[in-house]
């Protein structure tokens, strides 16, 4: 078993078509660990960090990614310098982890397990699927070496199974209430004036239909402010590129409602594999009373349904909306691993002092 660290963007380029091989053959396969997205991720929001990409060969073969980077202590956070997975942060990467060839994972995260001891870094691996046997045998074989581990659920990604399932079908399993509203509203859209549903997938259309979800998502959310997406530079070039790779890929669903050649819901989705991936919405508040947002989700859970796809995912957030679509929700967690030595406690006093502080303020916004 040969391990590599990757520590240069142009190395980790290079590796496109074998990352993407190893995910699709592994058990952790999702839109969120392709090479696209955690490239594209590397390009615009890296933020300072620095790659440390852990790859595992057997004759000369790729077996294994441990995807990560180095971020550097924020003493103004007393945060100590930490290895976190690439994708990290506001832009809502879940389900990340590490990636393996089946039958290979007890030596690929032995030999990674070793990398990352003698590094005497603390990890945060966050956005796990809970109960990922991969990270957690990697945390067991660090305990086996004095290190401290810590898993913290931190949200949950709600999700319909829609195996077996047509449009009939899948809406049998809602309440009647459910059922009649969303007929009701669609009706009363289609009848009131001239609607239409589009659904983008190419790359010549890409740009045109991310602004009509980012002027939406801002007109839905700007005055409340609620809400990350969209709202700084670096976050939107991210998309910028990344829709344009995905369409390429054939991944790419944007879904917009017209009413009057005008745009007044969008949903912003991927399709990888047997998943539909929900990523993120807008509609024009001026529409609210028509329940365009409503309108929109039925009408993408339908295209996916007749797309074939057995699944589609809501991704991280318990909103009351999402469980009106979905029954079923799988739990997201972060685990940290501190390395034995002293300043391993004294980092895992520091962070647990940072969320304390950070906890009280927002206690103390929310009542103010």
């Amino acid at each position: 078993m040969n391990v590599e660290r990757i520590e240069t963007a142009g190395r980790f380029a290079e590796l496109r078509e074998e990352w993407n091989n190893l995910l699709q053959r592994s058990a952790s396969d999702c839109v969120f660990l392709t090479h696209e997205w955690l490239h594209t991720w590397w390009k615009h929001l890296a933020e300072g960090r620095r790659l440390s990409i852990l790859t595992a060969r057997e004759d000369g073969n790729l077996v294994g990614i441990m995807p990560v980077a180095v971020r550097d202590a924020q003493y103004a956070r007393m945060m100590p310098r930490v290895v976190e997975f690439l994708g990290s942060g506001v832009i809502g990467s879940d389900y990340l982890d590490a990636i393996m060839l089946p039958g290979h994972e007890p030596e690929v995260i032995r030999a990674f397990g070793e990398q990352l001891n003698q590094s005497n870094l603390t990890l945060h691996l966050s956005q796990l699927k809970r109960g990922s046997s991969a990270v957690l045998e990697l945390a067991a074989q660090l305990e086996r070496r004095r290190w401290t581990a810590v898993e913290t659920k931190i949200n949950v990604c709600p999700f319909i199974n829609l195996a077996g399932l047509d449009w009939d079908g899948y809406l049998a399993t809602r309440s009647s209430s459910q059922r009649y509203n969303f007929n009701r509203r669609l009706r009363n859209l289609m009848k009131g004036s001239e609607m239409r549903l589009e659904c983008v997938r190419s790359p010549g259309d890409a740009q045109r239909a991310l602004d009509v979800v980012i002027a939406l998502h801002r007109k839905r959310w700007g005055s409340r402010g609620t809400s990350e997406a969209f709202q700084t530079d670096a976050v939107v070039a991210f998309h910028r590129e990344f829709v344009e790779r995905a369409a390429e890929r054939g991944w790419l669903r944007i879904l917009i409602i017209w009413l009057e050649n005008q745009p007044v819901a969008a949903l912003y989705g991927l399709t990888y594999g047997k998943t539909f991936y929900f990523y993120q919405s807008g509609f024009d508040p001026a529409y609210s009373k028509q329940s365009v947002g409503l309108v929109m989700m039925g009408l993408a859970v339908k295209a996916a349904i007749e797309e074939g796809v057995s699944e589609y995912d809501l991704l991280h957030g318990d909103e009351e909306y999402k469980c009106h679509w979905a029954s079923e929700a799988r739990d997201l967690s972060r685990l940290e691993l501190y390395p034995p030595h002293a300043r391993g406690r004294i980092y895992k006093r520091a962070i647990d002092l940072n969320r304390a502080a950070r906890r009280m303020a927002k206690r103390v916004l929310t009542k103010g």
